[in-house]
């Protein structure tokens, strides 16, 4: 339930709001008596959240002889949210000038939600190639956006292991892949890191030429040394 709770927190609920919200879900309507009685928490806390839960589109109060209260499905209520959500954001980029262009500084980005949802948007951005050498497991997690890719007529290439699960793609077979990944887009952005647990993932993203460069012939010598063992040479 613990892992429940922290992604409905994610969505906007309160640690006690999630609470309830999963037990009038597992449970069904309830007063707020019942609520507080079957979580645990406090009466007034219990009646705090479930006037929250129902300011948040969360929950349905019913009126009936004492007052109860009812969740609104999983599925509508984060689907209510993320509409939101897309309307807002929308509004702000529309509202708030836009950068003047991509920083040329070196930046850390650590934590792997936040390196994949970097990895993701650099994906989701591309406009012409995006080059990338990180194992299949890691290929696997994007695959999505790197057949949408191939779908748009972007060329992407990969360097992986043998069982590439991207069809479409110009794939190079690397040997002994660990978690290190290497990804440039369109030769203006580049990204180098270790995926791992959340607490050791780190990377390191920047548009600046000189990592750009580096990067690139990092990769061009990798694709070189696999043509020649492909061709016998070694």
């Amino acid at each position: 339930m613990a892992d429940n709770i922290e992604l409905l927190m994610s969505f906007g609920l309160t640690r006690q709001e999630g609470k309830i919200y999963v037990l009038l879900l597992t449970e069904g309507a309830l007063s707020g008596y019942e609520a507080a009685k079957r979580s645990g928490i406090s009466r007034s806390n219990a009646y705090g959240a479930l006037a929250g839960l129902v300011d948040k589109g969360a929950a349905y109060v019913l009126e009936e002889q004492s007052v109860r209260y009812e969740a609104v499905p999983v599925r509508e209520f984060c689907a209510n949210k993320l509409h939101f959500l897309s309307e807002a954001a929308q509004t702000l980029e529309q509202q708030i000038s836009k950068e003047s262009g991509p920083s040329e500084n070196y930046i850390t980005i650590r934590g792997r939600r936040h390196v994949e949802d970097k990895f993701r948007n650099m994906l989701l951005g591309t406009k012409e190639r995006v080059y990338l050498s990180v194992s299949t497991e890691i290929v696997e997690l994007f695959r999505e956006e790197l057949e949408t890719l191939i779908l748009q007529g972007k060329k992407v290439v990969l360097l992986t292991g043998a069982d590439c699960p991207v069809e479409g793609a110009l794939h190079y077979v690397k040997e002994h892949m660990d978690n290190q990944f290497r990804l440039i887009s369109d030769s203006r952005y580049a990204m180098t890191g270790e995926i791992q647990d959340e607490t050791h993932t780190t990377s390191l993203f920047s548009a600046n030429p000189n990592l750009v460069r580096l990067l690139k012939e990092a990769l061009a010598n990798d694709i070189q040394l696999i043509k020649i063992k492909t061709n016998g040479g070694l």
